[in-house]
């Protein structure tokens, strides 16, 4: 059955782009608000602890917090119309250039924590339902809610105590060594730029720094992807096409990736794309635990300071990424079913 045409893909993808801006405008509106509701004075804490009154006036002044909220909010919205996220209180330079600073590493943490979550995830499911009720069925469940019922700040100091302190194979914070240079910048992930570069050496200080943080973010997440893998498998292979593949003599390997994995593959799609939002509320935790220097650290020393442009411009970032995360997740569905309609 022939999939779905490319206009009515572009249809579907301009739509569901559409509810970004009024989705984007609520999240604002509602972030704004309540971080106003703080029983705080951003003035004093940027003025300083011994600052007198007038300075923490000018402060106040500087920042147009001596405004009616109202006035602020919609000053807000003309500059975000414009691209403009504001200035940061804290660091003092503009929102949307912080974002560019901050972000790659985020990305590139949140995008190891899915790997991690998929390459160890998923086969737990699939040989939980290939050994359905035995005894690797029993320990891939068991792998799988052990790391649920971890608290993720617990895991991260846990795997940071037996990694670092006792065993010292891995690094216990940061991206790179004390004393290496960052690769050249092209897309910020250190990784990513290390490969193209060619340079081996920063490659290797940029993996052995990621492998906790990642593996620490993606726990919360391996449980519900190998229960519903589990699940998913479970019902695929009592089906009459896979019984005929059987039948046929096709290689166990075949018959459990090509007719049971891929056709198990939708739901699981869907549980992965739920999880995004659990790695994006797990990297504030991660990031500093890890002293990561992403948007997770960024937004957290943020709201410490009210820093009320940085904290709403991540927001919105976070919130952008995930509407874009989903309709991917959407779009896949119609390449791997090709009954999908839109």
């Amino acid at each position: 059955m022939p999939g779905p045409s490319r206009p009515r893909v572009a249809r579907f993808i301009l739509r569901r782009l559409a509810l970004l801006p009024p989705l984007l405008l609520g999240v604002s509106l509602f972030l704004f608000v309540l971080t106003h509701l703080v029983p705080a004075d951003p003035a004093k804490l940027i003025a300083g602890e011994h600052a007198g009154p007038d300075q923490v006036a000018a402060v106040r002044k500087a920042f147009g917090l001596d405004r009616p909220l109202s006035e602020q909010y919609a000053v807000y919205l003309g500059r975000l119309a414009h691209g403009d996220l504001g200035t940061s209180m804290r660091t003092n330079s503009a929102v949307l250039d912080d974002l560019r600073t901050y972000f790659p590493a985020t990305l590139e943490l949140t995008g190891a924590a899915m790997l991690a979550t998929v390459a160890i995830g998923v086969p737990l499911g699939m040989v939980g339902a290939i050994g359905r009720g035995g005894l690797s069925d029993l320990l891939a469940q068991f792998a799988s809610l052990g790391g649920l019922s971890f608290p993720i700040f617990v895991f991260g100091l846990l795997m940071q105590l037996i990694f670092f302190r006792w065993l010292e194979w891995l690094p216990l914070a940061g991206r790179l060594a004390t004393g290496d240079s960052p690769p050249a910048h092209i897309t910020g992930l250190y990784v990513v730029d290390s490969l193209l570069a060619g340079n081996a050496a920063t490659l290797r200080s940029a993996l052995i720094h990621l492998t906790l943080p990642a593996f620490t973010l993606a726990l919360a997440s391996l449980a519900p992807t190998a229960r519903m893998t589990r699940s998913t498998m479970l019902d695929i292979l009592t089906q009459d096409f896979v019984r005929t593949a059987w039948a046929k003599g096709l290689a166990p390997i075949r018959v459990y990736l090509r007719h049971g994995l891929r056709n198990a593959f939708i739901p699981v799609i869907t549980i992965l794309g739920l999880q995004v939002s659990a790695l994006l509320g797990g990297v504030f935790i991660v990031e500093l635990i890890f002293a990561w220097p992403g948007l997770g650290l960024y937004s957290v020393e943020g709201i410490l300071a009210l820093d009320y442009s940085a904290i709403m411009g991540t927001a919105l970032l976070l919130t952008a990424v995930y509407v874009v995360i989903n309709l991917a997740v959407d779009v896949t569905y119609a390449v791997l079913d090709p009954r999908i309609r839109y």
